[in-house]
């Protein structure tokens, strides 16, 4: 099986239940593994096996379902698409309602400005020429139908095909109001002058402007949500300057290939990942890795586009295709967390799934139960089915989650905090224990060598070339230290054969016919190799917060070269902040026991397990997930994938690597422990501000419908107009939003 991951744009979506219905339809298909549609983003994400569907009948069952799809391609371009299409869509919408009102004020002054005493010309008095009223009225109210037409077309298309939506609510409101208002016309002209009374075609006009105008604010508002993908996308240039046949050419970065040379001159943003070729220069790179310092980059350095050139002109080679860079991915994942649902979301999901067919039921019973007590007439109770139609919409319940975790996941990505789906930023919130790595993670992950101590016939040279030797087929943070220092003092690396990566303990070689093992004392132990001359050294070594590798040359223990690991300035002050916020924070690591309880001393951690083989690491989350706990871990996302993938919630430290994004839930990209407090803080005020925009949107359609019905007005209170509930209904949406923004605020506890 072939499982395929394809995004697509949604047309005509207007509440919770059309995501549903998509959802339902597209889930129906065979081959589908997952399907997924957000109301606030208008996106769906879509799994697959490409043996057994494609994306033409994918869209096929969004057509058939009534809505419009369209598959998604390059970020940049479909990031420009869509906004071009929200700013039509806002003007257009603001339009309707401008057009809409300048017929909708005469029409009101007309119908009800007697009633008011305002003074209305005679031949438009209701009483005196009731024929040329009505007509007025319906030359008003006719142009504001036309304008609004599309909630008739969405809505009873929706309603017909089975699955009604808020549009659905609109068009049988506003519709029955004109349509009655249409009957009582006919009559008036029929001479039958008692329906002047009974004419709906203000209410039915203007609860389609008002209900323009809440979407139009509501469009807006989901505009403000979505800020994040645009100011990353911003953070590339269109174009390149590349060089064909030796001239420099400005070309569209989409036209940009593998191997293209690419300048570069101070001042400008790069715009593919690359390396450089030729030149050098100081670049800012604090926008993707949050260090502040520019950095010095050369030939053979690897640049991210995205980042700014300051001081220099170089040329790169392009390495990554413009939708393959570490800005793309990133990208990528915050529109993934942003189109994934959180499990809170089902809740308005189960809601929303037999909310509208409730509501239209609820309707027709409360007319009727007016109508069957001989409460006034049949406009009365039409006027309690047009109320209770127009304010249950579910709009609020739809938006209350995806406007959420929306800004959530922006303010995140503002702060160097990536979420992959919102299903880690619901369990971030209850996590209890908090697993740390220790190399690259509490530490700086950039070791170095700080002693050197040689036995018998070998020098310090010596040992350090054999052990830069064997280093040299190792990608291990403690390898390269060696390399390093090696490379500084001329220390030639030497053939060698038979190299062997013993996992947790250590590397061999041969050299020059010279069997050499370089590791801990378990290496030792295994090789069966005598080092009882040298524990009591290594074991100072360890008691300092050194990394003690013993050296052994043919069997032979040769001497040991000590490498400390400089722990981050910010480790210590975010272990304690994470412990203060009630978690139980413990250390992994693969060291020797006593190195790992002298970097735990420093940063105020108690709980230590040392010397654990990478493997084993997820062994044991396993564990303590066993005993019931929650567990997040924190790591560099190579060594420890398989732990972070084990964990509730896995938080990877790295400047965006592909194996960071790929194993863990959450990624940081700034490579501060301090983040994963950002984190977790952001994860709780996300969800807190969930649960507030649920309660609301529940609270006021259990509040709201009683009273529609006419429940205040049986104990002697006032009757709902309805276009007073087409008010209350579009701003109920909007107050969702504006709740939703209110995480804009968010401060980085870092900040505090």
């Amino acid at each position: 099986m072939t499982t395929k991951k394809e995004d697509y744009a949604i047309d005509g979506m207007v509440c919770a239940t059309c995501s549903l219905t998509i959802e339902k339809a597209v889930g129906k298909l065979a081959g589908i593994n997952d399907v997924s549609v957000n109301l606030t983003t208008e996106k769906m994400n879509v799994a697959y096996d490409s043996s057994k569907l494609d994306e033409q009948k994918i869209i096929a069952a969004v057509v058939n379902s009534g809505y419009g799809a369209k598959l998604l391609t390059g970020a940049a371009d479909e990031e420009e698409r869509r906004t071009l299409a929200k700013t039509k869509q806002i003007s257009n919408l603001w339009n309707h309602f401008i057009y809409s009102a300048i017929f909708i004020i005469p029409l009101l002054y007309v119908a009800m400005g007697s009633m008011f005493g305002l003074w209305v010309p005679g031949f438009m008095n209701p009483d005196a020429n009731p024929k040329i009223f009505v007509a007025i009225e319906l030359l008003l109210v006719l142009p504001v139908i036309v304008l609004n037409r599309d909630y008739f077309r969405i809505g009873l298309k929706a309603l017909f095909k089975g699955h009604p939506n808020m549009d659905s609510l609109v068009a049988l409101g506003s519709g029955a109001a004109f349509i009655y208002s249409l009957f009582g016309t006919v009559m008036i002209f029929g001479g039958n002058f008692s329906y002047i009374n009974q004419l709906y075609y203000e209410a039915a006009g203007t609860i389609l402007t008002l209900i323009t105008l809440g979407k139009y604010f509501e469009i807006l508002s989901k505009g403000k949500t979505s800020s994040a993908i645009k100011k990353l996308l911003n953070l590339v240039p269109k174009t390149a300057n590349v060089l064909i046949d030796g001239k420099e050419q400005e070309v569209s970065l989409e036209k940009l290939k593998l191997k293209d040379i690419v300048i570069v001159r101070p001042g400008q943003k790069i715009p593919v990942d690359g390396v450089i070729i030729e030149g050098k220069s100081n670049v800012d790179e604090a926008l993707l890795t949050g260090e502040s310092m520019p950095t010095k980059k050369g030939q053979g350095d690897t640049v991210i586009g995205g980042t700014l050139n300051q001081t220099g002109i170089f040329k790169l080679s392009v390495t990554k295709a413009p939708n393959d860079t570490v800005l793309s991915q990133i990208v990528r994942l915050v529109e993934d967390a942003q189109s994934q649902k959180a499990p809170i979301a089902k809740i308005a999901d189960r809601v929303s799934a037999i909310f509208v067919p409730t509501v239209i039921v609820l309707a027709l019973m409360a007319g009727l139960a007016w109508f069957l007590i001989g409460h006034e007439s049949f406009s009365f109770s039409l006027t309690i089915m047009i109320a209770v139609l127009v304010i249950a919409c579910p709009c609020a319940l739809g938006l209350a989650t995806p406007t959420a975790i929306m800004v959530g996941t922006g303010k995140g990505a503002e702060n160097g905090v990536f979420f992959k789906s919102g299903v880690s930023l619901e369990t971030l919130k209850n996590i209890e224990t908090v697993i740390l790595d220790k190399t690259g993670t509490i530490t700086t992950g950039n070791p170095t060598v700080t002693d050197i101590l040689s036995f018998g016939e070998y020098s310090k040279d010596k040992l350090i070339s054999f052990a830069a030797t064997v280093e040299d087929n190792s990608q291990h943070p403690l390898a390269k230290a060696i390399l390093e220092y090696a490379r500084k003092r001329g220390i030639k690396i030497l053939p060698s054969t038979d190299f062997q990566l013993i996992e947790g303990m250590g590397i061999q070689a041969t050299i020059q016919d010279i069997h050499v093992s370089l590791g801990n004392t378990k290496l030792m132990q295994e090789s069966q190799i005598d080092i009882s001359e040298v524990v009591f050294q290594a074991d100072e070594f360890a008691s300092q917060g050194k990394t003690p590798l013993l050296v052994a040359v043919d069997s032979q223990i040769a001497g040991i070269i000590a490498v400390a690991d400089p722990i981050k300035k910010t480790s210590q002050k975010a272990i304690i902040r994470l412990k203060k916020a009630g978690l139980n924070v413990l250390m992994i690591t693969g060291d020797n026991a006593k190195t790992a309880a002298a970097v735990a001393k420093q940063v105020g951690i108690t709980e230590i397990k040392s010397e654990v083989m990478p493997a084993d690491k997820s062994k044991y989350v396993k564990a303590l997930q066993g005993e019931g706990k929650l567990v997040a871990m924190v790591g560099d996302g190579i060594n420890d994938a398989p732990a972070l993938a084990q964990a509730d919630v896995g938080i990877a430290i790295g400047s965006g690597t592909d194996v960071a994004i790929d194993a863990a839930d959450v990624v940081l990209m700034h490579s501060d422990l301090a983040d994963v407090e950002v984190a977790y803080q952001l994860s709780q005020a996300t969800i807190r501000n969930i649960k507030e925009n649920l309660f609301w949107a529940f609270a006021y359609n259990m509040l709201g419908i009683p009273v529609a019905m006419g429940i205040l007005f049986l104990f002697g209170g006032p009757l709902l107009n309805p276009m007073i509930a087409g008010v209350a209904m579009s701003f109920s949406s909007v107050s969702v939003l504006l709740n939703a923004l209110r995480l804009k605020s968010f401060r980085s506890p870092k900040k505090a």
